[in-house]
């Protein structure tokens, strides 16, 4: 078994928030948590809009991994529900409220609930890159071909 990073959550405002879930993974094998709105009235979101939606907690991440908070796929395919951002990085050493940035790319109001799974969170490690400047880079047999450069 690979060690896993342990992260820390902590409910926010506990009188007002317990009715709601903490991330947890639905499956034993699933790589993100879903993260559930804490909300409290209803949220519509028109087209086009976005809205930042609480989720009543926050966390601790070790030192050297990050959260990436993503869209959840039921959401942006039945509804054009996803995160403005995506995917969203919450950094180790952050200690706010997680808040999820919706945006409704579909055609109709979507209403975001108290409770709702509103978007799932990935936790990876990653690692500071030692910076170097210099006058010239290694070439490549790609170079400099950006976008579309190897074709449709």
């Amino acid at each position: 078994m690979i060690d896993r990073p342990r992260v820390a959550f902590k409910r926010l405002d506990p009188q007002k928030n317990s009715d709601v879930l903490l991330p947890r993974y639905m499956t034993d094998e699933a790589a993100g948590m879903d993260i559930h709105a804490a909300n409290t009235a209803p949220i519509t979101l028109d087209p086009g809009a976005i809205a930042l939606v609480p989720t009543g907690f926050s966390m601790a991440l070790p030192k050297g991994f990050e959260a990436q908070i993503r869209p959840r796929s039921g959401l942006a395919i039945k509804h054009g529900i996803g995160i403005i951002n995506a995917p969203g990085t919450i950094d180790s050493d952050y200690r706010g409220e997680v808040k999820v940035a919706l945006i409704n790319f579909g055609s109709e109001p979507f209403v975001v609930n108290r409770n709702e799974r509103i978007a799932q969170m990935i936790i990876t490690r990653v690692w500071q890159a030692e910076i170097t400047v210099v006058d010239e880079l290694s070439s490549t047999e790609r170079g400099e071909g950006g976008f579309g450069h190897t074709g449709v």
